[in-house]
């Protein structure tokens, strides 16, 4: 069973942009882009080694990590340097206003 919860509001993230959100009861903030009106919430750390991914670079749909150069397809979770990497990527709802992302 999915764990439902409000992650933030359509207007927190503007066109282009990525941003963290710490959710009550969740340890680590999770990362949600809009990719030309498509949200997309993923987990916030590099699975490579654990570097946070807020604030670092994107291209299109791909984040770059500061701290290795990983790339992540955010649209797919797969890392172009290596098939066994995957960001996790959560299921996105939006009701009204308010988007929700399912964490399990």
């Amino acid at each position: 069973m999915a764990l439902r919860v409000q992650v933030c509001r359509v207007g927190d993230v503007a066109p282009g942009e990525s941003r963290g959100f710490t959710v009550p009861g969740v340890e680590l903030p999770i990362m949600v882009t809009n990719l030309d009106g498509t949200y997309i919430a993923t987990a916030s750390m590099c699975p490579h080694e654990d570097v946070s991914l807020l604030g670092c670079k994107r291209r299109g749909a791909v984040v770059i990590c500061r701290g290795h150069g990983y790339r992540f397809d955010l649209r797919t979770g797969a890392c172009s340097h290596d098939p066994r990497l995957f960001l996790k990527r959560y299921r996105v709802s939006i009701e009204g206003d308010l988007i929700y992302a399912e964490l399990v």
